[in-house]
């Protein structure tokens, strides 16, 4: 029988995590990527240079909506894709194109001692005029590899910008 609810009761405690999804929104007419920067009220890195990103919320794993049944056990396919793309647009006002591309992964204890899995994406910008989100973000800057340095970011986001931005190119590059 299906899950009719999510629930805890039956999970192991050592085995709960938040999990996480970042993507760095690469814009292809000048090779820049996006970076916000988050309110000191954040939890985690207030005042510290990121990019898009969310918690994966229990809402969106509706019991009575999932994309197929297998078996007893209810998928969601796509859940990542549709988040980056919802949280894109509600924390930058932008949107990015179908297509993600992995870069990498971290798990990390926050202050709080909540544990995190953190999936890291980049996409490309589609559309729109940044527009940060309120009370979450600062301020916004499209960099490239070598800006990105001179602003206080979490660590591995400057590494991250700088993988995409050579992803995106070398992909342009082998199209020609």
């Amino acid at each position: 029988m299906s899950a009719e609810y999510i629930s805890l009761k039956n999970a192991k405690q050592d085995k709960l995590f938040y999990f996480v999804a970042n993507v760095v929104v690469y814009r292809e007419a000048d090779g820049r990527c996006l970076i916000l920067k988050r309110s000191e009220a954040e939890k985690v890195h207030p005042g510290r240079w990121c990019v898009p990103g969310g918690k994966l919320e229990w809402h969106q794993l509706d019991p009575t909506r999932p994309t197929r049944r297998n078996g007893d056990v209810l998928d969601y396919e796509n859940a990542v894709e549709e988040l980056l793309s919802r949280e894109v647009e509600e924390e930058a006002g932008i949107s990015i194109r179908n297509g993600l591309e992995y870069i990498n992964s971290v798990a990390f204890i926050r202050p709080d001692a909540v544990p995190v899995i953190l999936v890291k994406f980049a996409a490309i910008y589609a559309a729109g005029e940044v527009r940060i989100e309120k009370g979450a973000f600062t301020d916004s800057a499209w960099v490239n590899a070598e800006e990105v340095g001179s602003y206080e970011c979490i660590d591995g986001i400057k590494e991250e910008v700088g993988k995409t931005i050579d992803l995106f190119r070398k992909r342009a590059i082998d199209r020609v």
